[in-house]
């Protein structure tokens, strides 16, 4: 199951009650900051549902993969919810190694060169 956008937001406890998520994040689109930081995000949601699916695919655990690397759970979790700006790049590749993946990383021109 692809984690989305929208839930790794939840998960950070991005709600207010009586409100839908979608309702919330339409309100904030209306803010250009916002919007642009949500567009900026994007890279690194695909990475996190990368990892996150990879590690589902091959079924393990986040305790199990976090084992593998040598680190604890919790922050395995942290990556997998939005903590990426902060793993290195040997952390990625470790993390796809243990999966049984290759790491690759590449450059594309932007879709919309306004963002």
């Amino acid at each position: 199951m692809k984690t989305s956008k929208l839930e790794i937001f939840m998960k950070k406890g991005n709600s207010r009650a009586g409100r839908t998520l979608e309702s919330h994040i339409a309100e904030k689109m209306s803010r250009p900051a916002f919007r642009k930081a949500w567009k900026a995000a994007d890279e690194e949601f695909e990475i996190l549902d990368s990892l996150i699916m990879a590690r589902e695919n091959v079924g393990l655990t986040q305790a199990e993969l976090a084992k593998k690397l040598g680190t604890k759970q919790s922050a395995l979790s942290r990556l997998e919810r939005g903590g990426y700006k902060t793993a290195t790049v040997d952390t990625l590749v470790r993390a796809a190694n243990a999966l049984g993946f290759r790491l690759e990383i590449s450059l594309k021109p932007k879709r919309d060169k306004a963002a």
